[in-house]
């Protein structure tokens, strides 16, 4: 029998922890919060000092039964949750609920799963922290209260809104803010010159050198008055400058630059990258993946000298011990970074990927500078008062670029100018000047990672809460991640050449965007109602204040109590008030009855927008809409207005006609969401419809668009004989294939797939479905894999837990349905 028992919240730490510890320790996992606030009603008793309201979810009693008889069977019990408030609250509710106490446990951390650390942590136990977990209580009640309260006030005002959270509305809001700035960006232009050259050094040496003018030129007209002066000018060196200059490592990761850099370099979503990082925690390779600090411990910075000298030599190392800028970071913890530096990290490719990128930044961190020799020449033109310049760096030592290149992403890997020997006076033969044209861009579209990175900068979450901020934007349908295709520009290039002047138009594409945020009509509609009416909630610095608070309760500087009391009282009076005052977003409001027709004309807000309705809900005659323009309101629109709305098209917004059939097709607002319609209502034959897609919008979508999604459901051939088809269906686009469906990924497209992409889908979900079945008796009844790789049985769509001494591989068909039954 073991002495200790040690519990953790994973599998995966379990499995490493035990490797280090004697036969004198049992681990087990938690999986997990063993509890939560009740899910069936508020969940807080705010009579009672906002007294939370625990409920153990049915998936956990079978563990908390097994960890109680365990704790029975031992003398001593350590709770090894992480580091982190979340960690400490597990290890808290674990104590509620095992009944532990420090007469009979105790409190470990670590912020890496090694042999050393582990011991360590044995050897100086604490019991659990009050503070720690008060702050995790008083954000996990906040944001409870707050969204329950304000998602059922939306579902009563705005149709079309899932819910609302605290910090997630300020995400959106985010989103939105940036969606409005680029539509109300005007863009200018102006000119930018450049010019080559060939000279002859006095030792016959011919060379080439680009230049250029660091000025921009505003007009067009003084670009040409600048290429003529060129074209009467002789060029030559009038100053050439040497400097050294460097640059310096970034510090080591924190969560939030983790996530950026790994999808700056490979693409990674934030959820990805820190389920690799949480893998790589687990197998005892690096340390805590949740944390702002930037500092590492001096066992660290030595493993890092020892390795720096013995690969790259003592010129390449500099220490350095950096400061975390992040408000509210905690120093005691460290930076994320390998455990060891050793360059294996993993068998799987996304993990070593990532493990390698850790490693290369940790030991970055503690390299030289890399050191540029930055040589800036000017060039002298004799009929102009503008001057140009070149200039190139030249690397004299690499010191951390040896191993950590910034730089080596969007372009910057190209061949750059190197600039070569000259003197001053030297002449110059221009062989080629332009001025090119160049319009400005408004501020990008926000991805995960600088939504992330912009959220740190205003203080708004912390490393624990940025992936589940994301991702549940995302699903609650508030934002999407999609393509922009962008719009087609003409910019004039002027020539200069063999002195003659000449001009051509070249067209840019301006504002292309891939895999950005943009808000649906729902985000946008919710988003301004709280802006609205609830100023507090949407203000960054407020929310910025709020995390403060919670930062002053981890440190025992506040009470959570009175931190939850001075923003709930204000929100609650301002929740009743908008409920009692607020006009129904969802309502409808009579503009007047149309005299041509006698219907009645409304303006509303329907699931995805405002519109125009023309006729009754209840009346037999289904009502029409048009969508309000961008300019329009619904507060202030008249019945004028939404009458020359409906005329100027009854259908929704025209884009054209079938090339075969000619009937006309439209884009429109319907009561469950944006589709695209053939025909209208007065043809004999019925309007066609098809549903728009999630990246589309009804403002942007084309009558190429529209064509291609009245081809759904398409059929892309056979496979196995049987017919293999594409469509979209209500929890997306899928694979039809012998009456089974498969889902798209992601990254397919349901109008691109091919017959042999379908296939490989196909076959994906067999492999998948193959791994988890265990034994099968009928197609109703199975025992498979869950989630953890533990059997269960599957039973009608619904999951059942095997007994813990039950042994699936001789179970029957009766014996499962006793369980099912049972």
């Amino acid at each position: 029998m073991s002495k200790n028992l040690v519990i953790v919240e994973s599998p995966a730490k379990a499995k490493t922890i035990k490797k280090y510890l004697g036969d004198n320790f049992d681990v087990k996992s938690s999986y997990g919060h063993i509890r939560d606030l009740s899910k069936k009603k508020l969940g807080v008793d705010i009579e009672k000092n906002y007294a939370p309201d625990y409920i153990i979810d049915d998936d956990k009693k079978k563990v908390i039964k097994e960890l109680k008889d365990a704790v029975k069977k031992a003398d001593i019990i350590w709770l090894a949750s992480d580091e982190d408030r979340e960690g400490e609250a597990i290890a808290w509710h674990l104590a509620e609920v095992l009944k532990l106490s420090e007469n009979n446990a105790k409190r470990i951390v670590f912020n890496e799963i090694t042999k050393t650390a582990i011991q360590k942590a044995v050897e100086n136990p604490r019991w659990i922290d009050y503070n720690l977990v008060n702050a995790q209580q008083a954000r996990r009640i906040l944001d409870r209260l707050v969204g329950f309260e304000l998602s059922e006030l939306l579902w009563k005002k705005v149709k079309g809104a899932t819910s609302a959270g605290r910090v997630q509305s300020v995400a959106v809001k985010l989103v939105v803010d940036r969606e409005n700035e680029i539509k109300n960006f005007k863009s200018t232009s102006s000119y930018k010159i450049t010019a080559e050259f060939d000279f002859t050094s006095d030792d016959g040496k011919k060379g080439q050198l680009k230049a250029e003018i660091a000025s921009k030129i505003d007009t067009k007209k003084e670009a040409i008055a600048i290429l003529e002066d060129f074209k009467k000018s002789l060029f030559d060196v009038s100053d050439i400058k040497v400097k050294a200059t460097k640059k310096t490592p970034a510090a080591p990761f924190t969560t939030s630059t983790l996530q950026q850099e790994a999808s700056r370099k490979f693409g990674f979503s934030v959820s990805r990258t820190m389920m690799l990082a949480q893998k790589l925690y687990e197998n005892g390779k690096i340390t805590y993946m949740r944390t702002d600090s930037t500092n590492l411990s001096g066992d660290a910075i030595e493993k890092c000298k020892n390795f720096i000298i013995s690969n790259y030599g003592e010129n390449y190392l500099k220490i350095r011990q950096f400061k975390t800028k992040t408000k509210g970071a905690q120093e005691a913890h460290e930076a994320i970074r390998p455990t060891e530096m050793k360059p294996k990290g993993s068998t799987d490719a996304s993990e070593q990927k990532l493990y390698e990128l850790i490693l290369n930044r940790t030991l970055a961190s503690q390299m030289e500078d890399a050191v540029f020799d930055k040589t800036t020449i000017t060039i002298n033109a004799s009929e102009s008062e503008k001057d140009l310049t070149a200039s190139a760096e030249v690397l004299k030592f690499d010191g951390f670029l040896r191993i950590y290149n910034y730089f080596d992403i969007d372009g910057e890997n190209e061949d750059k100018q190197v600039i070569p020997a000259l003197k001053k006076g030297q002449k110059l033969d221009l062989q080629k000047a332009l001025a090119t044209q160049k319009h400005t861009n408004p501020s990008a579209r926000y991805n995960e990672a600088s939504l992330v990175r912009k959220l740190e900068e205003l203080g708004i979450g912390r490393p624990s809460t940025y992936a589940p901020i994301i991702s549940t934007i995302i699903k609650r349908s508030y934002v999407i991640k999609g393509n922009i295709e962008g719009t087609p520009i003409k910019a004039t290039e002027i020539i200069l050449k063999s002195g003659k002047i000449s001009e051509k138009e070249k067209e840019d594409i301006k504002g292309k965007e891939k895999n950005k945020f943009i808000p649906t009509d729902v985000g946008s509609i919710v988003t301004g109602f709280l802006a609205d009416h609830f100023t507090n909630i949407l203000d960054y610095n407020f929310t910025a204040t709020v995390e403060k608070d919670f930062d002053s309760i981890a440190e025992g500087k506040a009470d959570w109590t009175k931190i939850i009391d001075k923003f709930y009282k204000t929100f609650h009076s301002n929740i009743k008030e908008t409920l009692e005052t607020a006009e129904k977003v969802t309502g409808e409001r009579h503009l007047g009855v149309d005299k041509e027709s006698g219907k009645n004309i409304y303006v509303k807000l329907a699931k995805y927008g405002p519109v125009v309705q023309i006729g009754d809900t209840e009346s037999e005659e289904k009502p029409q809409f048009a969508s309000l323009r961008k300019d329009q309101s619904i507060e202030t629109l008249t019945l004028e207005e939404a009458i020359k709305l409906l005329k100027e098209d009854k259908n929704g917004r025209l884009l054209g006609k079938h090339p075969e059939s000619g009937r006309p097709i439209y884009a429109r607002i319907a009561k469950f969401g944006p589709l695209v319609q053939m025909g209208t209502y007065e043809d004999k034959e019925k309007p066609q419809f098809a549903n728009l897609l999630k990246r589309q919008n009804i403002d942007t979508v084309t009558l190429e668009d529209a064509l291609k999604l009245f081809s759904l459901p398409k059929e892309l051939g056979e496979f196995e004989d049987k017919k293999v088809s594409v469509a979209i269906g209500r929890f997306g686009p899928y694979v039809r294939h012998n009456n089974k469906f498969v889902s798209l990924k992601k990254t397919d497209h349901p109008l691109e797939v091919t017959l042999e992409r379908a296939i490989e889908l196909i076959e994906e979900k067999r492999e998948a479905d193959a791994k988890k079945l265990l034994k099968e008796f009928s197609d109703d009844l199975k025992i498979i894999k869950d989630r953890w790789g533990r059997p269960c049985i599957f039973y009608k769509k619904k999951y059942f837990k095997l007994p813990k001494d039950a042994e699936y591989e001789k179970m029957t068909e009766k014996d499962c349905m006793k369980i099912v039954e049972g």
